[in-house]
């Protein structure tokens, strides 16, 4: 348990944005795997099993807290109206995250700072491998513009058509 720390704590710095938040996230995973250890397979990894719990942690306290302050539009775009414009701001790493849907973020955080794979990344969050890609390169697209000014509704953002 001990060894995953440094992985626990980059990813909840990573998925709150803000330090104190992070540690009382690691701190509240801890806490719970511990009360929970007889739940872990033995012989199996155990950081996946942790960042299920820190998943499904910071899933609840976002289901708890109040609305996000970026606004969307009708389609589900960032209203960059509410975002502010500051040049700096958009070529921020951390602030681009930010503004991913958390469900994104999660998934990019996953597979890119923790190297895990897309099965592993499925189990963790416990969705199907599909989506796991499908949210992955959504994320990348929508960080993609963001790092580069673009916004969300930029041309070329449209889907499509297969046939």
């Amino acid at each position: 348990m001990l060894a995953c720390l440094p992985r626990l704590r980059r990813y909840a710095r990573a998925l709150t944005g803000a330090r104190e938040a992070a540690d009382d996230l690691v701190q509240d995973t801890l806490e719970r795997a511990w009360q929970k250890l007889d739940s872990w397979q033995r012989g199996s990894p155990m950081r996946p099993w942790l960042f299920s719990i820190m998943h499904n942690l910071h899933a609840d306290a976002r289901r708890r807290a109040s609305p996000a302050t970026v606004a969307l539009d009708e389609y589900g775009e960032i209203d960059q109206a509410q975002v502010a414009l500051d040049p700096g701001v958009l070529l921020d790493l951390e602030t681009a995250l930010q503004l991913l849907p958390p469900e994104q973020r999660e998934v990019l955080l996953l597979v890119v700072l923790e190297e895990m794979r897309y099965e592993e990344v499925a189990v963790t969050l416990g969705i199907p491998t599909g989506t796991v890609m499908s949210r992955l390169s959504r994320a990348r697209e929508r960080l993609r513009r963001v790092m580069q000014g673009q916004g969300e509704s930029s041309p070329g953002s449209s889907l499509k058509v297969v046939k």
